[in-house]
Parts: C-alpha cells; sequence; structure tokens
C-alpha cells in the first residue's frame, strides 16, 4: 500500500473477483489515473442505489452506460426515456474527439454497439408499445397517488375499492370506478354500504372530478385491459432487454408516470419467486424523477414504498432511483441505497446550501477529498461514487471520471422508435384494446332491468304474439335441482370465489388467478 498513489489506493476498494460494471477511473487532484478502475459488483445491484445530480451534469449518460453493461452482461433492465435521448441504445455509437479523449483517460477499450431494446408507452399516445393496467391491479393507495387525493378521500377511494371486489365487480378502466361511485351515491347503494360506512356526495364529488382530470391526462387510454405482463420486461437473449418508456410529454402526467412505475415495481414484487443471493440481478429498475414519486404522497404511501424497497431485493431486482438532490428520498429509502452514483450539484442558494451539507452527511468520511468543495466541482460526466463492495461494506469515496457510453447518445427519432415498436412481437399482445365485461357493463344492466315492466294491455298483447318456440318439457330431476334457487345462489357464489380469487400486494393491488 505505501507505494500506491492515492488514487490506486482508493480503487483497491472497489476491487472485486466476480462480474461487475465499470464506471471509470479515480481522480485525485484533478489527475485522472486511468489504471484506477471504479468499479460495481454485479452481485450487489439489488442493494439498490442512487444517481443524483443538478441538470446537465452527465446523469443520463451514466444511466445509459450502466443499462449498456448490464445489457451485455445478460440483465435486463428498464428506464424512462424522458426527454428522448435514451433510445439511441438500440443503435450503435459514432466516435469522435471527446469519446476517444474520454476512453483514453478512462483505459476503455471504446467500439460503438447497440443493444436490444423495447420501447413502450403509457396507452396508446405514445410512439411506444401501448402498455395497461387495470383500476383494479392498482389499488387505492397508488390511484389515490395519481388522482391527488387526500388521507379521508383515499379512505373512502378504499370502501368503494373493498365493495366492488365484494359484489364481483371488475373494475378495469375508467368508467367502471365512475359508474361504481355513482351507484354508492344512489338510494340503493347508500342501502348497501349501511354496514360498513358510506360515501359522501361531497367526496364522492372530488373523486369524480378528479378522475374526470385523470382521464383528459391520458387515463382512459392507460387504464384498462390488456394489462402489461412484468415477465415481459425481464426478456434474456444474447444480451438482457433494455426496455425504454417513452414519456416525451412528463409535463401532462408526471402522477401518472410516477405511480406508474411504482405499480411495476408491486408487480414485480408479487410476481416473482425468492431468488436468494444471486451472482446477477434478475432486473435493474432505473426510477427516474423520482421526486415526483414522493411529492405531496401520503404518509401510507411512502411506508408501503419503503417496504417495496426493502422487500424486493429478495426477489433479485435492484432498483436505482435517478433524481436531481439525494434530499428528494424520504431517509428510510434513501437508506436502504448501497450505492451512490453522486453529480455535481449547485450552490447558489440557501436551500442549495443546505441540500449540499445533507448530501456530505450521506457519505462516508474521506481523507482525500474535501466534498463540499468536490461536490460542486464535478466536470460533465463526473461523480462521486461509493458502492456496497462482494463483502457488504462501503467503498472508499471516489472522484469518478466515467466512461463513455457504446451507444448513439442521441435521439433515433419518433417516427424510428414508432417503426420499431410496431414490427416488436409484442405488438401483437398489447396494441388493441380488450374491453370486457366488468362493472359499468354489470351495472348499467342492472339499471335496465330496473326498468318499469309494459302496461297491463301492452303486456297481453306481447304475450298473444306467435313466438315460434315449442312449450318447454317439464324438468328432470337434474333441472329442477339446479333450478332450485338456494342452490343456484350457491353456484353463483362458488363461481364468483373462484373467479374473483384475490392476492393483494404491499399496495393493497389485486391480482386475479
Amino acid at each position: 500500500m505505501a507505494d500506491q498513489t492515492p488514487a490506486q489506493q482508493i480503487a483497491a476498494g472497489y476491487a472485486t473477483e466476480g462480474a461487475a460494471l465499470e464506471l471509470g477511473c479515480v481522480v485525485v487532484d484533478d489527475q485522472a489515473d486511468a489504471q484506477a478502475r471504479v468499479r460495481l459488483p454485479l452481485a450487489t445491484l439489488n442493494r439498490h442505489g442512487l444517481v443524483a445530480g443538478a441538470t446537465g451534469t452527465g446523469k443520463t449518460k451514466t444511466l445509459q452506460l450502466m443499462a449498456e453493461q448490464l445489457s451485455a452482461a445478460g440483465v435486463p433492465v428498464l428506464l424512462a426515456d424522458i426527454k428522448g435521448d435514451l433510445s439511441g441504445m438500440a443503435q450503435p455509437g459514432q466516435s469522435n474527439d471527446k469519446i476517444t479523449k474520454r476512453a483514453q483517460e478512462t483505459a476503455d477499450d471504446w467500439q460503438g454497439a447497440g443493444f436490444p431494446v423495447q420501447f413502450i408507452s403509457l396507452g396508446t399516445a405514445g410512439p411506444g408499445i401501448p402498455v395497461r393496467a387495470t383500476i383494479t391491479s392498482f389499488g387505492p393507495i397508488l390511484l389515490s397517488k395519481v388522482l391527488g387525493l387526500n388521507d379521508t378521500q383515499e379512505s373512502t377511494l378504499g370502501l368503494i375499492f373493498h365493495w366492488a371486489d365484494s359484489n364481483g365487480l371488475a373494475l378495469l378502466d375508467t368508467k367502471d370506478l365512475r359508474s361504481v361511485i355513482q351507484h354508492l351515491t344512489s338510494d340503493e347503494g347508500k342501502e348497501a354500504l349501511k354496514g360498513i360506512g358510506g360515501v359522501s356526495a361531497a367526496t364522492a364529488g372530488v373523486i369524480l372530478r378528479a378522475l374526470v382530470n385523470l382521464e383528459a391526462q391520458g387515463g382512459t387510454e392507460f387504464f384498462g385491459e390488456p394489462e402489461l405482463d412484468v415477465h415481459d420486461l425481464m426478456r434474456v437473449g444474447d444480451k438482457g432487454q433494455v426496455t425504454l418508456l417513452e414519456v416525451g410529454d412528463l409535463q401532462n402526467k408526471p402522477a401518472l408516470f410516477s405511480t406508474f412505475l411504482m405499480w411495476l415495481l408491486a408487480e414485480l414484487f408479487h410476481e416473482l419467486p425468492e431468488a436468494g443471493d444471486l451472482d446477477k440481478p434478475k432486473l435493474v429498475f432505473f426510477f427516474d424523477e423520482a421526486h415526483l414519486l414522493f411529492s405531496g404522497a401520503s404518509k401510507a404511501f411512502v411506508e408501503q414504498i419503503e417496504q417495496t424497497v426493502k422487500l424486493i431485493r429478495s426477489k433479485g431486482v435492484g432498483v436505482f432511483f435517478c433524481t436531481q438532490l439525494p434530499t428528494d428520498i424520504p431517509n428510510n429509502v434513501l437508506s436502504q441505497l448501497g450505492a451512490r452514483v453522486q453529480h455535481a450539484l449547485r450552490a447558489f442558494t440557501p436551500d442549495d446550501q443546505r441540500a449540499l451539507s445533507q448530501t456530505v452527511k450521506t457519505y462516508p468520511t474521506t481523507p482525500t477529498y474535501q466534498l463540499d468543495k468536490a461536490l460542486t466541482s464535478l466536470g460533465i460526466g463526473e461523480a462521486i461514487v461509493t458502492v456496497l463492495s462482494e463483502k457488504g461494506a462501503p467503498t472508499p469515496v471516489a472522484w469518478t471520471r466515467l466512461r463513455p457510453p457504446r451507444s448513439l447518445m442521441a435521439s433515433i427519432g419518433t417516427e424510428a422508435i414508432a417503426q420499431a415498436a410496431k414490427s416488436s412481437d409484442l405488438a401483437a399482445k398489447y396494441t388493441e384494446t380488450i374491453d370486457r365485461e366488468s362493472a359499468y357493463e354489470k351495472l348499467t344492466n342492472k339499471v335496465q332491468s330496473q326498468e318499469p315492466a309494459p302496461s297491463g294491455e301492452a303486456q297481453q298483447q306481447e304475450e298473444s304474439k306467435p313466438s315460434g318456440r315449442q312449450p318447454k318439457p317439464e324438468p328432470g330431476l337434474v333441472e329442477q335441482v339446479l333450478g332450485n334457487s338456494a342452490v343456484k345462489s350457491f353456484l353463483r357464489s362458488a363461481a364468483s370465489a373462484l373467479g374473483r380469487e384475490i392476492t393483494r400486494g404491499v399496495f393493497g393491488t389485486a391480482k386475479r388467478r
């Protein structure tokens, strides 16, 4: 150790026996040591991580770099392509002077490479394959976040879901939920809820108005069937599949975007078996614009996020939250993120200074860097890094000059994305919307069946018309038994129970088996 440079001493803490992501090299006193490598072991990626930094500091390129290496290692990846830049992962990058210089600085034998990319969009509005979720599987907690409901309204929505479940009314799309709410505020619905509470007209009005706003933001196209099967995110061929969620119009539906990602995590937790310790994760999930998830979130919602992040590592899934400031993430979630890749922070305002001070406290102490100055001095494509070693201990803090991505660092364009989605083998599975019988149809039919019967004279005229049908024979023994009202009731209940066996996840989301 005595004959090693400070950069090499830091890099010694990143030595790994197994496969790892090559992030870059250590910088000390503005000098990059190409042989002092900063590595992130694949075996520790289910301990989650954070990629943070101000706008324009290189976060997106860091995500691209990590996603490329994960795909090359046979690990599927999910990312949100908010600016459209990540779509370039589908094509090899083109060398230029900047790439050549950075590759030399980081001892990277750079060669352009493309990766298997699947493009998806929320509903039918975007250029990717339309993905959907049902209202039922979203559950009341996630849906309340999307609708911007307070705790009281969230509780009422939970009651509405409970009543719909109990009565075999599937909530697949927004019109299903609207019809159930309208029914429960009617005289008949109020009578049905007497034993378990009620839905006030004022609260119902708030939820319905929020539902209308959601529909205007694309909720009509997103909620419904066929619902996304999370196993379609986990394909592995020669490389791991990279799934890009195209959300260029994020400003129009921020809550739906962030809550959809959380729904995906809940679905993965529900669907995947326990995995134990793995050499590499089954899937790595990059949660971009993470501040949107926690902004205005209820206590119950944040608690469920904490639980999901804590437990999903046992399913072999790694989660990286991506945001501008570490303070965007609640402490109980931040404490579970083993890897930190922190790009430059700005310190122009008192709030910036406080955020900088809090960020410094989340890193191990280091004699090599004065972190408050380092975090404001990082160049584009540089980051302060610490990760978990294979032994589970934090590595030394490393000022890291990151390697350049090997795929195209630009958008391939909306038309190319749409064409790639159209030619995907998943297009046939998800493109066409399915609208099967659910709460809306059942309640509509019920109302129609309760309409006044025709007058006596009209009914006699109807009965006097020749029907052309032969009279029914007297029922036999089996028919008599099956026609008994008690037996019918029992069979209906049994069929309902079999058809509606529901398991609940950490968010109260439901899956019909």
